[in-house]
């Protein structure tokens, strides 16, 4: 990883932040978003990210939903998150590389809205899922 680069930090990162079930994710994340707030890193991230996060740390109680609603607030108003969005033909795009790559839609959904902002990279636990070969995976628990 270079100072310069720009990576997706996929949910399942996001949420290991706060969650110290296994406390190795969870250092190896908070260490990876410090490094974001510290302005080492350049994170990207979805609408779909925090939309997960959301779901994911309050059905799960990791979070209080106005705990999680501070957390995905702090992130949009941060300058050193790079928020990246998708539209309809992301959309129509995501269902076509579903279709190709036989992957799931909602990664797909992802992986398109990184390629529409030139976001090549992902930093996720789930790396068989992103196969489309644009992309650079990288799990950074292993």
């Amino acid at each position: 990883m270079t100072e310069n680069e720009v990576f997706l930090l996929d949910t399942n990162i996001l949420v290991y932040a706060y969650d110290a079930a296994d406390i190795q994710k969870h250092t190896i994340s908070k260490k990876i978003i410090n490094k974001c707030l510290d302005g080492e890193y350049q994170i990207a991230i979805s609408p779909q990210n925090l939309s997960e996060f959301f779901s994911v740390t309050t059905s799960k109680g990791l979070l209080e939903k106005t705990d999680a609603i501070k957390v995905i607030s702090d992130i949009i108003v941060f300058p050193g998150w790079i928020k990246i969005g998708f539209d309809h033909i992301t959309v129509l795009a995501a269902a076509k590389i579903s279709d190709e790559y036989k992957m799931s839609y909602w990664d797909s959904l992802l992986v398109d809205t990184m390629k529409q902002n030139g976001v090549l990279k992902i930093y996720t636990e789930n790396t068989k899922d992103f196969k489309v070969p644009w992309l650079v995976v990288e799990n950074p628990f292993s």
